[in-house]
């Protein structure tokens, strides 16, 4: 057993933050921890010790907020939300809950009115409010948010309060959906779409109906999306022993389909709600797990060894930073927290991976090179370190594409960044992208493999009425603050919702 990095974790019986030890053990990463009332408690952290290693070499801690909500000593972490003068990281995405009530009664699901006997749904006017209070964080004003339920289709003002975010700035807007109602009204996805919705984010746990009871509805959707040209990102929710064979043909459905789905965020299960240690071992997976599976169940075309930490783009803000002079915001989430890759879509549906275009490792050491040659405080050399660094950045990019030829990706690769970089015309990156396809994955936290040192780094976090922003993992597990929310804001039952049929 060698011990890694000390952390603060949680006692997954009782709640209790307790120091911790994050292990390796049997090439195996654990995170330890001591209750006084229920003994050693050992959970699973990640399952592969070398990838481990590899994403920790992208470890870059943020700055924060300049304008955080609360002023804490550090030891209240994580019961003193926020957000904190601690926290590492600013806000990548902001979820907001418009209504905890739902068409479906999942029997696993603790987020609905009929679970908590109430209902949660601020008014218009203090949604209105929340999104003020993210566009107003320094020093970067929240760029994307996310709203989520409960189911909020169920909500007769979701267009306007799409509209709205859009007015006040909001570049990406989401919509979190089991997807029933967009299946069968596309009035109202078309009205969604011309409000500036960005994405549909699509619960989408399989492609067969034992795996995805809602498969199709999940196809209605798609397809409608496709008459109004909205772009969709599928989320699996994946379950060792459930519907982890499946995640290659989740993959082959994206790739299918292309044109509207814009790409996939898998979430490895987090046991938030009753679950025991046997289901938890049997089934737990963690982010190894899944890009191994991935490389297993894509023949290959796909390897483990493709897909990049998050923090791994802080180059390109760095750079953009340097080239504007204008803060940006910057991905410091932490490195075992997610991970991601691209694929292009070829015309005969193949797939070619970013990483059979260009070596990854040189394009983000080509960008740093950029981004320090530029961080000059002398103005006017910083002009000329300006045409300087663009010339051998564009000499590094070429020699970071692997062969291209006028029929290749790679060709069209080199051509985009020469239009962006050099005539700054933008168009040929939204063309590009079109025929993309992301392949990422965020493990979210729960309290066997909860890591306060994660917490203080998430850059996806909750908004509430109060006009406090909570980390992710903190709104969902240990003090299980969406709890707290809900109750404080509850509303009595007067009516429950007709459930859908799923067919």
């Amino acid at each position: 057993m060698t011990v890694l990095k000390t952390t603060k974790g949680l006692c997954p019986k009782c709640g209790a933050v307790l120091p911790a030890e994050i292990i390796e053990e049997d090439n195996q990463i654990w995170i330890v921890r001591t209750c006084p009332e229920h003994g050693v408690q050992k959970s699973l952290y990640w399952s592969d010790a070398e990838m481990y290693k590899q994403f920790d070499a992208y470890d870059s801690v943020g700055k924060g907020v300049l304008n955080p909500q609360v002023n804490v000593s550090e030891d209240r972490c994580p019961h003193a939300c926020g957000l904190c003068n601690n926290h590492q990281s600013g806000t990548l995405l902001a979820n907001i809950d418009l209504t905890n009530r739902c068409n479906l009664n999942c029997e696993f699901c603790f987020a609905n009115a009929r679970a908590c006997g109430y209902i949660y749904e601020p008014s218009y006017d203090e949604i209105i409010d929340i999104l003020k209070m993210l566009r107003s964080q320094k020093p970067c004003a929240v760029p994307a948010v996310q709203f989520s339920g409960g189911e909020p289709t169920m909500r007769d003002d979701l267009v306007k309060i799409v509209q709205a975010a859009h007015d006040l700035g909001f570049k990406q807007i989401q919509l979190a959906t089991n997807g029933i109602k967009l299946s069968r009204d596309k009035q109202l996805l078309a009205d969604l779409k011309n409000a500036r919705l960005s994405t549909i984010y699509l619960h989408f746990d399989g492609v067969t109906k034992d795996t995805n009871p809602l498969i199709n509805i999940s196809r209605r959707v798609i397809e409608n999306c496709r008459e109004v040209k909205q772009g969709v990102v599928l989320v699996p929710t994946i379950i060792n022993g459930k519907n982890d064979h499946q995640i290659g043909d989740i993959i082959r459905f994206a790739r299918d389909n292309v044109d509207v789905v814009r790409g996939i965020n898998f979430q490895p299960v987090a046991f938030t709600g009753a679950a025991s240690e046997d289901d938890v071992a049997k089934e737990r997976v963690t982010i190894p797990d899944l890009t191994k599976r991935i490389e297993e169940q894509t023949d290959g075309v796909l390897l483990q060894k493709y897909f990049y930490p998050v923090p791994c783009v802080l180059p390109i803000s760095h750079l953009v930073e340097a080239y504007t002079g204008k803060p940006q915001i910057e991905f410091t989430s932490h490195q075992h927290c997610g991970a991601a890759t691209y694929v292009f879509i070829n015309d005969d549906g193949t797939m070619t991976p970013v990483n059979k275009m260009i070596d990854v490792d040189k394009f983000f050491d080509v960008v740093s090179h950029m981004a320090n040659k530029l961080d000059d405080t002398n103005a006017d050399k910083k002009i000329l370190n300006k045409y300087v660094a663009l010339v051998e950045g564009l000499k590094g990019f070429r020699k970071s594409l692997k062969g291209a030829s006028d029929d290749t990706y790679s060709s069209k690769f080199w051509k985009m960044l020469y239009q962006a970089l050099v005539k700054q015309d933008f168009a040929a990156l939204k063309e590009f992208h079109w025929n993309a396809l992301f392949i990422g994955t965020m493990h979210f936290m729960d309290n066997y493999n909860y890591d306060v040192n994660r917490v203080k780094r998430c850059c996806i976090h909750y908004a509430t009425p109060d006009l406090k922003l909570i980390p992710f993992c903190t709104y969902n597990s240990g003090h299980v603050f969406r709890e707290e929310v809900w109750k404080k804001h509850a509303k009595p039952m007067e009516k429950q919702d007709d459930l859908a049929e799923l067919d």
